[in-house]
């Protein structure tokens, strides 16, 4: 829903502005230094591009999940490491504590967040632990009053200049699978936690990922998320429906910009004394992608407002991350087609972008996962309907 619709346009074409002045002339120079430049994120600062999704209460802007998909496609437009940047403050690594967090929690940390002062990250993934996160092998002690936590995170984004990190670890090692697991909040100056470097990635340079470690690292039962051990993979799960929206609507930006540098191209490129837009073929890959990339918008957005509504999203947030993450894919593939031999050189937006998306299908739950999520809750739903229907009722 959108809950103020001026306020949301002066929103949308600041962001705009932001997107074609600051972000697009730097994506370039951001791909080979592998680094943001401070100034522009003191610039996401000053626009509260950290806070979107936090409660007014705590400094944010408070957005409803459909105010958020129009902000996270007008946003995704330039390269998808600007976004990355402010991103976990305003999504995954703040979720959590909007949704289970004491109000103490709250009122240390959603301020910071929303303002930028802190960044946040979310620390679930292990390498023995991706898809079936609920094997993760961090354990987390009682000891007192505190917790001992020893284990290690890997591919956590923003890891190597988060300030507050949102680790998942078993608390009860009789529990098992998702049972047991907690979630604590925990600040980088804790003795026992440390990063690793940044890693090297195929895209999204700029975004640094990187590994997070667990050494003895001690921290008071308090900074367990809602002070509710054995409660974190549920935090997690309530985290991730939201941000699987959220990051359905930053596959839609990256694809409307790429039809709209396919339609520039094709319009000045010449082969044969035409431009190649005459010619039929690439107007279909032109077409096949700006349908796409409707489709994909429809589908987000008529999803938030359900979630907005109060109603349950679980499914149709899994439809959303795995239809635009595919869709994104296949428009920047199409995209380095019409480029032709320019598309393959890393001088272009279509190789950037096409390197950029390539991860949208693998994170928040790869596409087979999600396809296996929408398969079970589609058979189930049938199967209570036709149980209902045979009762008569």
């Amino acid at each position: 829903m959108i809950t103020d619709p001026s306020g949301l346009h002066a929103l949308l074409a600041n962001i705009r502005r932001f997107v074609l002045e600051t972000c697009i002339p730097l994506e370039a120079g951001i791909d080979q230094s592998d680094t943001i430049p401070e100034a522009v994120v003191q610039e996401m600062r000053a626009l509260g591009l950290f806070g979107h999704s936090i409660p007014q209460a705590y400094g944010g802007a408070g957005l409803t999940a459909e105010e958020l998909t129009l902000v996270n496609i007008e946003v995704s437009q330039a390269a998808t490491v600007f976004r990355a940047r402010f991103g976990g403050n305003t999504g995954i690594a703040s979720e959590s504590l909007v949704t289970d967090g004491t109000e103490a929690q709250k009122a240390r940390y959603l301020p910071r967040l929303a303002s930028g002062e802190m960044t946040g990250c979310f620390a679930l993934t292990e390498t023995e632990s991706g898809s079936d996160a609920t094997s993760l092998r961090t354990e987390a002690v009682r000891d007192g009053d505190h917790y001992v936590l020893n284990g290690s995170k890997c591919f956590i984004t923003n890891a190597p200049l988060a300030d507050l990190f949102t680790v998942f670890a078993r608390t009860d090692p009789d529990k098992p699978g998702a049972h047991g697991i907690s979630a604590f909040l925990i600040e980088r100056d804790t003795p026992g936690l440390s990063t690793g470097p940044a890693e090297r990635k195929m895209g999204q340079h700029g975004s640094p990922v990187g590994d997070v470690y667990l050494k003895d690292c001690r921290v008071p039962a308090s900074a367990i998320v809602g002070e509710m051990p054995g409660q974190g993979f549920k935090t997690a799960m309530k985290a991730l429906n939201k941000q699987r929206i959220n990051l359905a609507g930053l596959c839609i930006g990256p694809a409307i910009r790429l039809v709209d540098e396919m339609v520039r191209y094709a319009g000045t490129r010449e082969q044969f004394g035409h431009p190649i837009a005459d010619y039929q073929l690439v107007q279909q890959m032109i077409a096949d992608s700006n349908t796409e990339v409707h489709a994909a918008r429809a589908l987000v957005l008529e999803t938030a407002r359900k979630r907005d509504n109060g109603g349950d999203v679980t499914m149709e947030a899994s439809m959303c991350k795995m239809f635009a993450s595919e869709m994104a894919g296949r428009v920047a593939d199409r995209a380095v087609q019409v480029f032709g031999g320019s598309g393959y050189m890393a001088r272009t937006v279509a190789e950037r972008f096409f390197r950029d998306v390539r991860v949208f299908r693998l994170y928040e739950g790869t596409t087979q996962i999600h396809q296996l999520n929408i398969a079970r809750r589609t058979m189930a739903a049938r199967a209570g309907a036709l149980d209902i229907a045979e009762s008569g009722q």
